[in-house]
């Protein structure tokens, strides 16, 4: 089969490589129908995240189960299921809690010694404790496929960042980052009755998306002009909550800056040069409480899934450039270019 490979900065390729088998009596091996690039695999692309030369990459996908192994009960060969961006065993108590990203037998897609999602298939351990099965009938509707695709990581991500936001019915909500992520953060806002949506974004084709999302303001400053910009649209006291969609030492800073005393911050941007930014001295004086961290997109899939399925939240339009397989690398820098917000793999 073919997958895509990384090994060096800024070099993808897609080559031959092992077909995936059954190893364990609870895999199963599933056919990729959509894959997708992520925001956080440009720190891989761009050398700030080490990989080994050769190793698989990719960690959204769903597909048609191709075989399963003889201890997998809930799936068999024909199934159209979703991945979440780690596997997990569903049996531990973090599973039970539903935090399976801290499930002890889990990983991530594109580890050493895993498939990734960037490929024509996948090894899918613990299945029965990882998969999410779909209708059927959704394989042959392009755009619900689309949007089913956002269920591994963006959306369920969104959500999480939403909750740790506290975000409430009538809430006032700020957004920072304008990336599939942060977009996504603004449907789940919006989904949770936010009243004031305030996305912090620069680029008109994201922050169209943002307002169809339902974002009711947009602040295109950054640093202390933001924060400025959000102080005045709240009237002087910044947002109840604050969905913190970036990662780096400044996004967080803008992000304390403007939340409101007593309010909260749900961060989900995987922290790059962020080590020294958070001032817990404000934090604590203001009494800001912070929540967020890795998704545990497993938990949110059956929650969000009957709303993506009825049309009432569609992520699709994060979407906004398609590739086959051979247009991976090319996907990766329109990405690193900023010329795609976030690119679809049809293998």
């Amino acid at each position: 089969m073919r997958a895509t490979t990384i090994h060096a900065p800024f070099d993808m390729r897609v080559e031959d490589v092992p077909d995936p088998v059954v190893q364990e009596p609870t895999d199963v091996v599933l056919r990729v129908l959509r894959a997708c690039i992520c925001g956080s695999d440009l720190w891989a692309y761009r050398g700030e995240s080490a990989r080994q030369p050769g190793q698989r990459i990719g960690h959204e996908f769903l597909g048609i189960v191709e075989a399963a192994g003889s201890d997998v009960t809930g799936f068999a060969a024909g199934d159209l299921v979703v991945a979440p961006f780690v596997w997990s065993d569903g049996t531990c108590e973090y599973c039970a809690e539903g935090l399976q990203t801290s499930c002890p037998r889990g990983g991530f897609w594109g580890s050493v010694g895993s498939d990734g999602g960037q490929g024509e298939a996948v090894r899918v351990p613990f299945a029965d404790g990882t998969l999410v099965k779909l209708p059927a009938e959704a394989a042959s509707d392009d755009r619900l496929l689309t949007a089913l695709l956002a269920l591994s990581d963006v959306l369920g991500t969104g959500h999480h960042a939403a909750l740790g936001a506290g975000v409430t019915k009538g809430s006032t909500v700020a957004v920072v980052g304008d990336g599939a992520v942060g977009l996504c953060g603004v449907l789940a806002a919006k989904r949770l009755g936010a009243e004031r949506i305030i996305a912090l974004g620069r680029h008109t084709a994201r922050t169209d998306i943002a307002r169809a999302f339902g974002a009711t303001d947009v602040v295109a400053e950054r640093g202390e002009a933001a924060e400025a910009a959000v102080r005045e649209l709240t009237g002087g006291q910044g947002a109840h909550g604050v969905i913190e969609a970036v990662g780096t030492e400044q996004s967080m800073r803008t992000a304390v800056a403007i939340a409101r005393d007593g309010g909260s911050i749900g961060y989900v941007g995987v922290p790059h040069g962020s080590g020294t930014g958070l001032d817990l001295s404000v934090m604590f004086d203001r009494n800001i409480a912070l929540r967020g961290g890795v998704a545990p997109v497993r938990a949110y899939i059956p929650e969000l899934l009957p709303d993506v399925l009825a049309g009432t939240i569609d992520p699709s339009p994060v979407f906004d450039l398609t590739v086959g397989l051979d247009g991976v690398p090319a996907g990766y820098k329109a990405m690193d270019d900023r010329t795609a917000l976030k690119v679809l793999v049809k293998p």
